[in-house]
């Protein structure tokens, strides 16, 4: 295959997540329709890529069709039946991570080491579970609240004390929202993901090794983000891939998935246990792979979608990621958005865009403007042959932006050095 070949992208979403890796393929040459389901978020990358109202008419204009977030399993599904390239999930993938408790029972039945957990619809009976069963324990929203990230809570005494307090304040403020979730054993360790890239038949090498920093602020403080950077490597198949998203290739080709799968976990010198599945395009993660990934990825998408083999070229060494964020991330409320963030202008000291990636912002005669509501806006990326040469080249270009009201965290990637001590001396990255 030519390393000049132009395909044509028809991206679905329901929000706009991937508008970053929509740009890269029309920065190659080719072709590309993006369609946004939310009406909060119709003018996200408005000047960045083309746009469509009705993506089913695109269907048969489109080389490969990417749906870049769960909830579109079923229809990715009948494309792939029909013959169409599909890049995105299926109905399998979509209940492996939608699903917990099926998640979970799905890495057990392949005969991997889950915490234990209980799952729950009335807040009343886990009230009365905990107290019955005082430990240390994680709350995980489920269903169509898993994506409220800032509602996962990690408790911190062992009497679990702290954890009927928040079931109570969550009864109160969120039973409507909240109809399923999961309460889950905590355990200390090292919280790491190991993901890859799945062509509908087999994984595709190299595997991505990554560090979430989910929090709001520094030291893993504050609510829930969904997250707010990453610190990753590439890599050739480890310990921790082989015990546990390894083992779920047979299931992955039964259901014909092709894109990215990961599987965050946490270890410690007595175990690896997988905590959930994101069975899709991860988000900052696809933009800090976009600076690790050196291929060009109009063809390694198009090899993806169509069952290829395919020789990723990826850096050596490490790449950090740093989202840059306005009020009122990571919480949604209109008001605040329009009082404080609403077509602020990103403004860039120097002209000077390597490792900068688009998120909720839009092309406005020729300024990047904030765009949607949620003031998630951009990811800073950077690369390096030690963690903290990727970590300096990152926050260097977070330097060169200026936003109103703008933050971020600062400390993307420092847990590595006591992080990689322990997962070396636990045997898990040989």
């Amino acid at each position: 295959m030519g390393n000049d070949k132009k395909r044509k992208f028809l991206f679905v979403s329901p929000d706009g997540d991937a508008g970053d890796l929509a740009w890269q393929l029309k920065k190659e040459g080719s072709e590309v329709k993006y369609y946004i389901k939310s009406s909060s978020d119709k003018d996200v990358f408005d000047g960045f890529v083309d746009k469509t109202e009705d993506w089913e008419s695109q269907i048969n204009w489109a080389d490969v069709i990417v749906f870049d977030y769960t909830g579109f399993g079923e229809i990715a599904d009948k494309l792939r039946k029909e013959g169409k390239l599909v890049i995105g999930g299926s109905a399998y993938t979509d209940k492996l991570e939608e699903d917990r408790e099926f998640g979970q029972n799905e890495l057990k039945g392949v005969g991997i080491n889950v915490l234990s957990y209980h799952n729950f619809t009335s807040f009343d009976d886990a009230i009365e579970f905990v107290k019955e069963h005082p430990d240390r324990y994680v709350i995980k929203p489920s269903g169509k609240a898993e994506g409220e990230k800032q509602l996962t809570f990690t408790g911190m005494e062992e009497d679990g004390n702290d954890i009927i307090q928040i079931l109570q304040i969550y009864k109160r403020s969120w039973a409507k929202k909240i109809k399923m979730f999961q309460i889950q054993k905590f355990a200390s360790g090292v919280e790491v993901a190991v993901g890859a890239f799945f062509n509908g038949k087999d994984f595709m090498f190299p595997i991505n090794v990554n560090f979430e920093h989910k929090k709001l602020f520094p030291g893993e403080i504050g609510p829930s983000t969904g997250e707010l950077g990453e610190s990753m490597y590439w890599s050739q198949t480890n310990k921790i891939f082989k015990e546990t998203l390894g083992k779920m290739k047979e299931k992955l080709a039964s259901s014909r998935y092709t894109g990215y799968i990961d599987i965050n976990c946490i270890v410690n010198y007595r175990d690896i246990y997988p905590l959930e599945f994101t069975s899709r395009f991860g988000y900052p993660t696809i933009s800090i792979q976009m600076e690790g990934i050196t291929s060009r990825w109009t063809d390694f998408l198009y090899a993806i979608a169509s069952g290829q083999d395919f020789d990723l070229k990826t850096k050596k060494g490490f790449q950090v990621g740093v989202v840059i964020a306005v009020p009122p991330f990571p919480f949604t409320d209109h008001d605040s958005f329009k009082k404080y963030s609403e077509d602020a202008t990103v403004i860039f000291k120097k002209n000077d865009f390597d490792g900068i990636h688009i998120a909720d912002v839009k092309l406005v005669e020729g300024d990047w403007v904030l765009a949607g509501r949620s003031g998630y806006c951009l990811v800073v990326t950077g690369s390096g042959t030690t963690m903290e040469e990727a970590r300096k080249n990152t926050y260097n270009r977070v330097k060169n932006i200026i936003i109103p009201n703008m933050f971020y965290r600062t400390d993307i990637g420092l847990r590595w050095q006591e992080d990689s001590d322990r997962l070396f001396t636990w045997g898990y990255l040989l």
